[in-house]
């Protein structure tokens, strides 16, 4: 059973042209994720590991229908990158980075709230979300889930691969 992520559900990666984004981007496409297209003002106009680049969320939410956002930008732009998304009023928002300040972070989720909590925030510092042969939106490795009726919900990576 999927929560909140489903083999509908349309990914874009903010930070995917970076290293770790570029990398997890990589995996979540191999496991089958519909992952259709990435975020980088930057960058935009450009095309990485196949799919299109986009200066802005809500122009990825325009151009493909996404509705969820998976965060792999550094810690310093973090909160930048998650009001973006929630002005954009993405439905689903997984924020991968890790050593994101407290205050920062206090601060995105109050803003998500005072926004009409159009937004669900998931992390920072966590591993994604994962439904077994639907989709992967994060870090979790695909071959350590199979599909049933039994779903867990951790505040640690670790913890959650363990399980």
């Amino acid at each position: 059973m999927a929560i909140w992520l489903n083999e509908n559900s349309k990914i874009i990666v903010q930070g995917m042209t970076g290293g770790e984004g570029t990398k997890h981007t990589r995996r979540m496409l191999a496991s089958g994720a519909r992952v259709v297209g990435g975020v980088n003002a930057r960058k935009a106009g450009t095309v990485h590991e196949g799919l299109p680049v986009f200066g802005t969320v809500a122009e990825a939410i325009k151009e493909t229908g996404a509705d969820v956002s998976v965060v792999f930008v550094p810690p310093a732009f973090t909160k930048d990158a998650v009001k973006e998304a929630v002005d954009a009023e993405i439905p689903l928002c997984v924020v991968i980075t890790e050593g994101v300040p407290i205050h920062d972070t206090t601060e995105f989720w109050a803003y998500a709230i005072a926004k009409g909590g159009k937004t669900r925030i998931i992390g920072p510092n966590c591993p994604g979300i994962a439904s077994p042969g639907a989709s992967n939106a994060g870090i979790i490795p695909a071959d350590i889930t199979s599909a049933g009726r039994i779903g867990l919900v951790s505040k640690s990576g670790t913890l959650t691969y363990q399980l």
